[in-house]
C-alpha cells in the first residue's frame, strides 16, 4: 500500500523566519498606538521572566499596551530624528531605546504608572551566568531535604555526597556559590533544588513622553543625552 503524502515529516528548521512583513506589522502597530494612547514610556528590565511579564501585561491590557523586540524596529516606528519622528519630541524617546528596553503606551495617569512600576517585583530562581547575591554554603552532615534517589544526581553536580543508611550525607562542607560571582550550571541547579531564589525580575521607567511633556526618570540622564537630532 503506498505511503500517504500526509505522513511526510516536516523539518521545522526549514520554516520561514519572521521577515519584512512582520517588521512592517510591528511598525504599523506602534504608530497606531501613538494615536490611541496619551503617554509613551521607555522602560528597562532586569532578569526578564516571560510568564511574569505576560501576567503584568494582562493586568494592564484594558488601559495600556507593551512592545518588546528589536530596538531598531521600534526606533524606526516612532522616528530617530527631527526629520522622521512621527510626533514632535519622539526622537528623544527613540534615543533611549537601547539594551534591555521596551515601549509602554498607556492612558493611565503618570502617578499611577510610577506606582505600578516602582512596586513591581517578582522573585525567581537564578539562571546560569547570573551573579550570586549571597554566599550559599552547606555544612557537612545529613541533607534531610533530599531523598536517597537523588544522591547520584547531586554527586554529578559536584557535591561531595554519599549514602549513609539510606540518608544523603555531605562528607565535607560545600560552597554552592560565592557572592558576586557568576553561577555555574551546577550551582543554578543546586539552588533550585534548595528552593533559593536569587533573581529579581524588575521593570524600571526610563522616560515619559506626552504631546506637551517629556520626563526623564533614569538616574544619570539629562536633556543633553536626548536633545541632538
Amino acid at each position: 500500500m503506498p505511503k500517504s503524502k500526509r505522513d511526510r515529516p516536516v523539518t521545522l528548521s526549514k520554516t520561514k523566519k519572521k521577515g519584512r512583513g512582520h517588521k512592517e506589522s510591528i511598525v504599523n502597530s506602534i504608530r497606531q498606538a501613538v494615536e490611541n494612547y496619551s503617554s509613551i514610556y521607555v522602560f528597562s528590565f532586569e532578569n526578564m521572566r516571560n510568564l511574569k511579564f505576560k501576567e503584568f501585561r494582562e493586568k494592564l491590557k484594558s488601559t495600556s499596551r507593551f512592545f518588546l523586540g528589536s530596538n531598531k524596529v521600534m526606533q524606526i516606528a516612532i522616528g530617530r530624528s527631527v526629520a522622521d519622528e512621527i510626533r514632535p519630541g519622539l526622537r528623544k524617546v527613540s534615543k533611549l531605546l537601547h539594551g534591555d528596553t521596551g515601549l509602554f503606551f498607556t492612558n493611565l495617569p503618570k502617578e499611577e504608572v510610577q506606582r505600578l512600576f516602582n512596586e513591581y517585583e517578582e522573585y525567581d530562581f537564578a539562571r546560569t551566568g547570573s551573579t550570586a547575591v549571597e554566599k550559599v554554603e552547606l555544612k557537612e552532615g545529613p541533607l534531610d531535604q533530599f531523598t536517597h534517589e537523588m544522591e547520584p544526581f547531586l554527586r554529578k553536580q559536584g557535591m561531595p555526597v554519599r549514602l549513609n543508611k539510606g540518608v544523603v550525607e555531605l562528607v565535607s562542607d560545600f560552597v554552592v556559590c560565592e557572592e558576586g560571582t557568576p553561577l555555574s550550571p551546577e550551582s543554578a541547579r543546586i539552588l533550585r533544588l534548595l528552593g533559593i531564589k536569587m533573581a529579581t525580575f524588575r521593570l524600571h521607567l526610563v522616560c515619559r513622553w506626552s504631546p506637551d511633556e517629556f520626563d526623564l526618570y533614569k538616574e544619570g540622564l539629562d536633556d543633553s543625552d536626548v536633545e541632538s537630532s
